[in-house]
């Protein structure tokens, strides 16, 4: 009963967080700007001077116009999932997505747990962006909006 009790505790406890916040700060996508990704092409660590509560996480951004973009918007600019990664998702499962490894599909950010799931979710993005889409809210990979 124990191993039983261990294995579903650390289903629980294997379940991504949030945004994918910064272990440290707490700041969701490890305290990178997501205007970013689409002004700058790259990811950019956020300032503190420039913080924003949504989604259920705390956002910092490179600089007022980025935090301003986000606000009128957000959702053009969080990563789709609650940060999950994209490519898990789609095959029913959630991970933890990693910041640098992301790409824009349909406008979308959309990060991946590898370079492999990056590649395999990209040659077919639009398919496997509905079959994430589909199994999100089960997984968990949903913001509390």
């Amino acid at each position: 009963m124990s191993t039983l009790l261990g294995a579903f505790a650390y289903e629980v406890a294997a379940r991504p967080q949030l945004f994918v916040p910064d272990p440290i700060t707490g700041y969701a996508i490890g305290g990178h700007d997501p205007v970013s990704y689409f002004v700058d092409g790259r990811p950019r660590k956020g300032d503190r001077q420039n913080e924003l509560a949504w989604g259920g996480a705390e956002w910092i951004f490179v600089n007022e116009g980025n935090m301003a973009a986000f606000e009128r918007n957000p959702e053009t600019y969080a990563p789709m999932f609650a940060g999950c990664g994209g490519y898990a998702l789609s095959e029913g499962f959630a991970t933890a997505g990693n910041p640098f490894i992301y790409a824009v599909v349909e406008g979308r950010l959309v990060f991946f747990h590898s370079v492999v799931n990056r590649f395999l979710f990209v040659i077919n993005g639009a398919q496997l962006a509905k079959d994430a889409q589909s199994n999100a809210r089960s997984a968990g990979c949903t913001p509390a909006l």
